[in-house]
């Protein structure tokens, strides 16, 4: 197969904790979707500890390495966000945030001790989290007229597709989320079809 259409994320958000030399470190996860969804965890946690010294945050959108964020929050560069997101990579998990939210215990933990609190903070709020694999998919909305439906069903039995939004009438309408992998079978076929309009909705 030439793409490989799975991935592992969390299924819910999930906390974790971890102390060094009187610094504490209280670790967020939570599944994401869209660069957006961060931006709302974020002002809640600022909102719970606007005590805190610093919130330390990295994410992973998507199935390659190139949609991502690491943010230090005035820790030394490199020493947290960094840390933090290297160890999404090392679980291979993506559509994740981390949060580290750092109180300052009076020791300064020096660059290694970061880089491991950091780390050791976002292995802590994993360990809790229950990673599960997922498909990537496109949506696909089909409208076609009801003397078709017994074509277009047997299109979905075959794949075992799960139509969603059915609407049926003279004129009939339903949604299928179609595994990327699939997607070129599955539109062959769909598309044989007289009489079948097929629009893109979108991916998840």
């Amino acid at each position: 197969m030439l793409f490989d259409d799975t991935y592992k994320t969390i299924v819910t958000p999930v906390e974790g904790f971890f102390r060094d030399r009187g610094s504490k470190f209280l670790a967020f996860a939570y599944p994401i979707r869209h660069e957006e969804d961060t931006k709302s965890y974020l002002i809640a946690l600022r909102e719970l500890h606007p005590k805190a010294v610093h919130h330390c945050y990295a994410y992973r959108l998507g199935l390659d390495r190139s949609h991502f964020r690491a943010n230090d929050d005035g820790e030394p560069s490199g020493t947290a966000g960094k840390p933090i997101l290297n160890t999404l990579y090392a679980h291979d998990i993506t559509n994740v945030l981390v949060v580290v939210v750092r109180y300052f215990g009076g020791t300064l933990l020096g660059v290694p001790g970061l880089i491991n609190a950091y780390k050791t903070a976002t292995e802590e709020v994993l360990k809790e989290a229950e990673i599960v694999t997922k498909h990537v998919k496109d949506v696909y909305r089909l409208v076609y007229p009801y003397e078709q439906m017994n074509e277009v069903m047997k299109v979905i039995k075959s794949f075992e597709l799960i139509p969603k939004n059915q609407h049926f009438d003279n004129e009939c309408s339903l949604e299928l989320e179609i595994r990327k992998s699939l997607l070129n079978q599955v539109l062959g076929k769909l598309e044989k079809i007289e009489y079948l309009d097929l629009s893109y909705e979108g991916t998840i």
